[in-house]
C-alpha cells in the first residue's frame, strides 16, 4: 500500500502537522517525521558549505587577480558575507561546524577557482589562507 508521504508529500506535510498540533501521536507518521526533521538539519548544513564555497572562491580570485577586481566579486563577497551572519544567526549550534565546513568549502572553491580563473591549482594555497573571522571581517580584502 502506497502512503499519502510517498505520493503527495506537501498533502503529508499539512497532514502530519495538524495530527502533531491536535495531539494525536499515535496517528502521526513519527517515522518519517524524524526522517524530515534530520533532513531538514543536513540542508541547514549544506547551506552553510554553499556559502562557505561561493565567499571562498570570490575572495582567492580578489586575491589572485587583482586586475580583474570589480564591483561584481565585491558585491558577491559582501552578500555571503551577510548570508551566512542570518544563517548563523538562525542556526547557531552550526558555529561548531564552522572549521570542518570551511576546509571542505575550500576543496570546492579550489576547483571552482581553477575553472573559472583558468590558473593553475598551483597559484593557490593548499589551505584556506583566511580565518573565518577575516572571510566575514568587512574590512578584510585579501591582497
Amino acid at each position: 500500500m502506497t502512503s499519502l508521504y510517498e505520493t503527495d508529500f506537501y498533502a503529508w506535510t499539512h497532514q502530519q502537522a495538524g495530527l502533531l498540533r491536535a495531539g494525536q501521536w499515535a496517528e502521526a507518521d513519527l517515522v518519517h517525521i524524524a526522517e524530515e526533521i534530520d533532513s531538514m538539519g543536513r540542508s541547514e548544513q549544506r547551506e552553510l558549505l554553499n556559502r562557505l564555497v561561493v565567499l571562498l572562491l570570490h575572495l582567492l580570485k580578489w586575491r589572485f587577480q587583482p586586475g580583474l577586481r570589480g564591483n561584481s566579486w565585491r558585491l558577491s563577497i559582501k552578500e555571503q558575507r551577510i548570508r551566512l551572519t542570518i544563517h548563523l544567526k538562525d542556526n547557531p549550534s552550526l558555529k561548531a561546524k564552522l572549521d570542518q565546513a570551511i576546509a571542505q568549502a575550500y576543496l570546492l572553491a579550489l576547483i571552482e577557482a581553477e575553472r573559472e580563473t583558468g590558473l593553475s591549482e598551483t597559484t593557490f594555497p593548499p589551505a584556506c589562507p583566511f580565518s573565518f573571522a577575516q572571510m566575514m571581517d568587512e574590512n578584510f580584502w585579501p591582497d
